[in-house]
């Protein structure tokens, strides 16, 4: 035997030892597991277990799937809120897809297990009866599938659902069908209630955005291939291509595999699947997937958080393990994230509601009654329901609040399918409407749109980058039937030729607009015309009977000259108006030869004729009061001078003044005022000439009262809608005559309501104009009755009028309609009609106050400048301190110096005295010498003459010099100044010559050498004129 070495003895100590240390951290570990375990049963035993029915299919995968969702949901739960002293106790039962099912085992478990609440069931048709029994045993119903609007209308409040309805979706669906502008759509449903439920919402949502459904496809659950096939037959006959497919993923899958073998996943085709479908889309065979290329659809928007990415990666691995053999393991939808916010709001609430004691009342029963009547009421229900009405937390997919008992709408994902998968082209939310990026904290976006520009790239049926337009010709390939109106009269507009081979030739101007509406469309329609009439080519009816036709589908379109009306638009659509329209009246023209003798006063009203006379004066009195200081044209004896005013005023009307103005503010007072003349004067003349004009042809009859009063007889065009509106007019049936053609029309009104015609023919406007181009001794007269116009009809929703309706408007805004008009209306301008022979209106004072408050303007500017340079000139009279001058004193004193000439002005220059050496005249004063200029002698008529140019005033001297004003002659008396003798009267010279001794004579142009005051009293100066014949005459001057 070999003894161990000490390296053997080493080692064997050191395994020894890590035994020791390996049994210690056992025996730890499994002491925390047993103190862990130990505490959890206590917590466990301490809480009150709460019993919760389930009612799923677990034939389904999404029953599968919620159960799982629901188990892991409270696992989770109760692990992180160990403190709760509620727990949730799962009661299980399988509805196998019936509502009988569902039905029993609720009545299972609230009368044998006495559940506290329920959860499920899976579909809208097992929920009705369960909502009722619910609300009987005060027991909360939930579910987390059922999505039918209808079940909102039970009210219930024990109904709660933890899902959104499908009504959510309607307005993201409008929102698509708005973006894109289609008017109408197919809808294609389950018949049952989960697909009927949502057709109320969807028909509203779609009139919102005016488009409509022009069919109901509804398809039974478990449809067979033939009906599936019957049904998409029927849809291919018709026109509109979108199609809004709601149903379960099971009959969804089944219904695009049939269309695409029938050619319906082309590009002229739309579809568009709601929630229903692409809420399962995952879930449904890739091969399927795959041929539903270039579908969009909608579902709610679920944000992915981390939490939610570890929770689906844990439910696969717990789906792989509980289905060991399945060969797919299919994806969390959100039926699944549903089911689980379900569980976790449950506990939440069980836990605030302090369930200590979940037991049922038991209810009196006779023996007789059923299983319905047996079971009790939870006494804690009410406070369950209501603490599970105001639990609110952030689930897996979404904000878990609800709202009288659902959960609130979230935003919607566009979605579009590509290939296997799907695509997120954009987003819709109830505030901003289609959104391209999904952002809560963008403020940019403040108003609702529905622009197709916020999507992104879409890949549509075909793999087309484009949408259809949403309808087809049927692919019955027929012919539109286009009915156009039979007539006898007014063919320009529709005409009707009979062949020989019984077939027709249709014609005018409403065909021809017709034709190049139809050729101007982005397509080709086929189309042809077929005349409303009977089989020996008579008129069928009347124009209400031809657009009733379409409503009956006798005709797919009217062209023609059909006026859009009220009562019409009931049973038909129309295109916009090619051609205004409105009824008025023809009437006979009456020529009025006779003149009104006071026709010359009706240009200008009576307030403008006054404005004008006070003008005149005004500017009379101002020239008078501006010149009559300087200018002897304005002065004279008082009523000279009054006759000079209107005078001088009221000829400048017609320039023929000749008196000259001085001042340069009566000037330039007069050059506004010839300009507001010539203005007044001008208008005045073509006023006058414009009435003496019109009243040369007047209408016969101007109102529609007067053939009321009259009683006459009246027409109308045969089968027209006049009719109907003259009987609203109260015209006697009796008085209403028929015409056929405009011959006929032009024959009874020549006749006149006397002798078997008519007094006035009514019809519309554009016969009428066609009428007055051929015959022009009649007058259309108002008053207009307004009409929409002529139009197209189609049936009422059909595709076709919103494309016409455009194609009028870019051929009207052509040059086409021109040339078309032109051909066969001709030349319409020359059209009479009453507006066009009104007598033109009397010129008022709104239309001159301008003029007149410029006059006014410049005529008080300029008589302020003078009287304040007036007042300055004479300003030493204001300022007198003579104690006996009074106010009046004064202002008399002013007035008697403005009467007197301005001898410094320049007009009164022309004669001078001057004064060499003198200062006086008389007494002991130095002795003066007077001598007149030499230019006093060389005098022309203008300079001396008997009378003033243009007065009859009598001969006055002027003088104007500077000096005259200071020339005093001073004697014995004191002095006195030349100026006030020299236009004294003679009688005042005469006086004052008794008191003065200072003579002179002036005798033909020449002056005596002056004489010595103190050798005489009194010398008389003889100042020589010559008068207007050129003759001398000697004024006397007498100094004293």
């Amino acid at each position: 035997m070999i003894p161990p070495t000490q390296d053997s003895k080493h080692s064997k100590m050191k395994q020894e030892s890590c035994s020791h240390i390996a049994n210690n951290i056992f025996r730890v570990l499994l002491l925390f597991c047993v103190r862990t375990m130990a505490k959890t049963t206590v917590a466990r035993a301490a809480a009150v277990d709460i019993r919760v029915g389930i009612i799923l299919d677990m034939d389904d995968y999404i029953g599968e799937m919620g159960l799982s969702c629901i188990k892991m949901a409270l696992e989770n739960f109760y692990d992180e809120n160990r403190h709760y002293k509620t727990r949730l106790v799962l009661n299980v039962r399988n509805s196998k897809k019936d509502v009988v099912g569902a039905a029993a085992a609720a009545l299972d478990l609230l009368k044998n297990v006495e559940v506290q609440a329920i959860i499920g069931p899976m579909y809208s048709t097992q929920t009705n009866f369960l909502i009722a029994l619910g609300h009987k045993a005060q027991v909360p119903i939930i579910t987390f599938s059922a999505t039918s609007p209808s079940l909102s209308s039970i009210r219930s409040p024990y109904f709660i659902r933890a899902t959104l309805d499908d009504s959510s979706q309607v307005l993201a669906i409008g929102a698509l069908i708005q973006a894109f502008g289609w008017r109408e759509v197919v809808v294609m449903y389950e018949d049952n209630e989960f697909g009927e439920g949502i057709m109320p919402n969807l028909s509203d949502a779609l009139e919102q955005v005016n488009a409509r459904i022009s069919y109901r496809s509804v398809i039974p659950s478990l449809a067979t291939e033939d009906q599936i096939l019957e049904e998409l037959y029927k849809l291919m006959s018709q026109q509109t291509r979108v199609f809004i497919v709601h149903m379960r993923y099971t009959l969804g899958s089944r219904l695009f595999t049939t269309a695409k073998q029938l050619g319906m996943m082309s590009e002229d085709y739309t579809w568009i699947v709601t929630d229903g479908m692409v809420n399962e889309l995952n879930s449904m065979d890739p091969s399927v997937t795959e041929l539903m290329l270039g579908v969009i659809g909608v579902r709610p928007c679920i944000l992915r958080t981390k939490e939610l990415g570890n929770f689906i990666i844990k439910y696969k691995k717990k789906f792989r393990h509980d289905n060991i053999t399945a060969a797919l393991s299919p994806n969390l939808n959100i039926f699944g994230l549903w089911a689980h916010d379900s569980a976790i709001a449950l506990a939440m609430a069980a836990e605030k509601a302090l369930l200590t004691n979940a037991t049922f009342e038991k209810v009196n029963v006779s023996r007789n009654s059923t299983d319905l009547e047996a079971f009790g009421v939870s006494n804690d229900g009410p406070k369950l329901i209501q603490a599970l009405s105001t639990t609110t937390f952030r689930g897996f997919a979404g904000k878990f609040q609800l709202a009288d008992g659902k959960l609130q709408s979230p935003p919607y994902e566009i979605v579009n399918v590509v290939g296997p998968g799907v695509r997120v082209v954009g987003y819709w939310t109830k505030k901003y409407g289609i959104v391209r990026e999904l952002n809560f904290t963008d403020a940019g976006t403040k108003t609702y749109s529905t622009s197709k520009s916020n999507l992104g790239s879409v890949i549509w049926p075909g793999d087309k980058m484009y949408p259809s337009k949403g309808w087809v010709i049927p692919t019955s390939g027929k012919k539109l039937k286009v009915g156009v109106p039979f007539k006898i009269g007014f063919t320009e507009f529709v005409r009707v030729t009979w062949n020989p081979d019984n077939s027709s030739t249709v014609e005018g101007y409403c065909i021809d607009v017709f034709d190049a509406v139809m050729a101007a469309l982005p397509y080709g329609v086929p189309y042809e015309y077929v005349p409303f009439s009977t089989s020996d080519h008579k008129r069928a009816g009347t124009y209400n009977d031809l657009t009733y036709q379409v409503n009956l589908g006798n005709y797919d379109a009217v062209a023609g000259d059909v006026t859009i009306l009220a009562n019409r638009s009931q049973y038909v659509d129309f295109t916009l108006p090619y051609m205004a329209s409105g009824v008025s009246m023809v009437v006979p023209i009456k020529e009025d030869k006779s003149k009104n003798a006071w026709v010359f006063i009706k240009p200008l009203t009576w307030e403008l004729w006054l404005a004008s006379f006070c003008s005149f004066v005004f500017i009379g009195v101002l020239i008078w009061i501006l010149e009559h200081r300087i200018n002897e044209d304005f002065r004279g004896p008082p009523w000279h001078q009054v006759g000079m005013i209107f005078w001088f005023a009221f000829s400048t009307m017609v320039f023929a003044h000749k008196e000259r103005v001085i001042s340069n503010l009566s000037r330039f007072v007069l050059i506004i005022w010839f300009l507001v003349v010539l203005i007044l004067t001008q208008s005045y003349t073509a006023s006058l000439t414009s009435m003496l004009t019109v009243q040369q042809l007047q209408p016969a009859i101007k109102d529609v009262t007067v053939l009321l009063d009259n009683k006459d007889y009246v027409g109308y065009m045969k089968g027209s809608f006049v009719y109907g509106l003259l009987r609203k007019m109260n015209f006697d049936e009796s008085r209403l005559v028929a015409f056929n053609s405009a011959e006929e029309m032009d024959q009874l009104l020549s006749e006149g309501s006397g002798n078997g015609g008519i007094a006035a023919a009514f019809h519309e406007i554009p016969y009428l104009k066609l009428f007055l181009s051929n015959y022009s001794k009649y007058i259309m007269v108002d008053p207009t009755y307004k009409a929409d116009g002529f139009g197209f009809v189609f049936p009422i929703g059909s595709p076709l009028v919103r494309d016409v309706s455009r194609s009028i408007l870019n051929i009207t805004e052509s040059t086409k309609m021109a040339e078309i008009e032109r051909k066969w209306l001709g030349d319409r301008a020359n059209c009479k009609d009453q507006s066009s022979l009104d007598s033109p209106r009397s010129l008022g004072l709104r239309s001159f106050w301008g003029l007149f408050s410029i006059v006014g303007i410049v005529g008080i500017s300029a008589f302020t400048i003078y009287v304040m340079m007036f007042l300055l000139e004479h300003w030493h009279v204001i300022q007198r301190s003579d104690p006996d001058s009074t106010i009046w004193s004064k202002i008399a004193e002013l007035l008697g110096r403005f009467n007197k000439r301005d001898l410094t002005c320049h007009t009164f220059k022309n004669m001078k005295l001057v004064d060499d050496k003198y200062s006086g005249c008389g007494g002991n004063s130095m002795n003066r010498s007077m001598y007149p200029s030499l230019q006093t002698y060389q005098q022309s008529p203008s300079n001396f003459s008997l009378a003033s140019r243009g007065s009859n005033c009598p001969p006055s001297p002027i003088f104007s010099s500077p000096e005259e004003n200071n020339l005093n002659f001073q004697g014995e008396h004191g002095s006195t100044s030349v100026e006030n003798d020299i236009f004294s009267s003679p009688a005042e010279q005469s006086k004052k010559s008794s008191h003065t001794g200072l003579g002179s004579s002036m005798e033909h142009g020449t002056i005596n050498p002056p004489l010595e005051v103190s050798q005489i009293n009194k010398q008389e100066f003889e100042l020589p004129r010559q008068d207007e014949y050129g003759q001398t005459i000697n004024n006397t001057l007498i100094c004293s």
